[in-house]
């Protein structure tokens, strides 16, 4: 009986495993940015329902590391190195709102298709629509649901641009989110983030020989 628990579990890992294989490279090739979006279409595809099966969050972004440093190489560099470059000026522009960058062009999973997040200060809900308008840029609003803590979810608002050919989507959190960012969806901890002049470091660590 032991050995029979053993070999399911063994089946079980390698399920998870190939699942978020295969989940990293939709994220990777078919531009779904979504983890939950990208194991919910590898599940119904392999007709996987067992949830001990489904891969988390933090095996699929592991997966698609490997898949980008496999596959992309050169290519996903160039392209994170540009998304971070154009989150320069849009930190600068921001300044009024304590901005940060956060997500995948951070944490270096982005792509060609990712966008730049950043998150914004404000307790004036209606002060970063209003600064958009007054510099002439159109965007588009909608909301996003962030974990604040392990007990609340709250719904925050967005707003999304592009510039230059890329993307941009800013999330409006209360000032207090200065103190202790919101749980990332990948491994619930606090989100990573990084103001202007971490970013400038980054970069430049990154060109450093």
């Amino acid at each position: 009986m032991h050995r029979a628990r053993e070999h399911t579990a063994t089946q079980t890992r390698e399920r998870r495993q190939r699942l978020a294989h295969e989940a990293a490279r939709l994220m990777a090739e078919g531009g779904i940015q979504d983890f939950h979006q990208a194991r919910r279409k590898v599940a119904i595809r392999l007709g996987i329902h067992d949830e001990a099966s489904l891969p988390r969050n933090v095996e699929i972004e592991q997966a698609l590391r490997e898949h980008q440093r496999l596959f992309a190489g050169t290519r996903q560099a160039d392209a994170l190195r540009t998304l971070r470059m154009a989150a320069v000026p849009a930190l600068e522009f921001l300044q009024p709102f304590a901005p940060r960058l956060v997500g995948p062009v951070l944490e270096g999973t982005a792509d060609a298709h990712s966008p730049v997040h950043l998150h914004l200060h404000e307790d004036d809900a209606d002060a970063v629509p209003r600064f958009l308008e007054e510099h002439g840029i159109p965007a588009q609003p909608r909301s996003r649901r962030l974990r604040w803590d392990r007990t609340r979810v709250i719904d925050v608002p967005v707003w999304g641009f592009s510039a230059d050919g890329v993307s941009f989507e800013l999330l409006v959190l209360p000032y207090d989110a200065l103190r202790q960012a919101p749980l990332s969806p990948v491994d619930d901890r606090p989100m990573q983030r990084a103001s202007l002049a971490q970013l400038r470091q980054l970069l430049a660590e990154a060109a450093a020989p």
